[in-house]
């Protein structure tokens, strides 16, 4: 599943699809003031993106009002908060991380993640993630429980379809932590 994910431009465009639809909608609310907002997208350098689709990656949608100048960024699932790794490699390498299986080793070396990397993710996943608003709010809704110590792996469980589907629906529930400052460091 995870290696076919990370490297199929598809996927990857159908999330940047999803993308413009989420910039469309923030777009569309305008600005609190009333004011009319205007594109001003954040250049980034996405890591654990393939190359066939690099350059439809390299913006963050955002916008600007036209009479406050407060920034709106949209929600997205292309991207988890700041990060320079991909949300999708956020995800599925902690997913993989969690078990310390082959696979996760191969998945680690095949996206370029340093194993420290995978380890605080893993550590934002079970101590930060489920004190979130988001968690909070929604994790009575999943039955059985989620066992937030395996997350993401037991989260992405809960969502049916195939891998690709399944995954998609995780990334757009986990898409309001991408407008939110969210501590997920990845040292340097």
């Amino acid at each position: 599943m995870c290696h076919a994910l990370v490297q199929s431009p598809p996927f990857f465009l159908l999330l940047l699809r999803i993308d413009e639809e989420l910039a469309e909608e923030a777009r569309s609310g305008g600005c609190a003031c009333g004011g009319v907002l205007h594109r001003a997208n954040y250049p980034r350098k996405p890591r654990a993106c393939p190359k066939e689709v690099r350059s439809a990656y390299e913006s963050r949608f955002s916008f600007c009002c036209n009479r406050c100048r407060r920034r709106t960024t949209s929600r997205s699932v292309r991207f988890l908060g700041r990060r320079v790794y991909l949300g999708l490699a956020v995800v599925l390498g902690s997913a993989r991380h969690a078990g310390q299986t082959p696979a996760a080793a191969r998945l680690s070396g095949m996206l370029d993640i340093p194993v420290r990397t995978l380890q605080r993710w893993r550590e934002w996943w079970q101590k930060q993630f489920p004190l979130t608003q988001l968690w909070q709010a929604s994790c009575a809704r999943f039955m059985p429980p989620v066992a937030t110590d395996l997350c993401p792996a037991s989260l992405l469980e809960r969502f049916a379809g195939s891998a690709e589907e399944a995954l998609m629906r995780l990334l757009v529930f986990l898409s309001p932590l991408t407008v939110k400052p969210i501590n997920l460091r990845e040292g340097r």
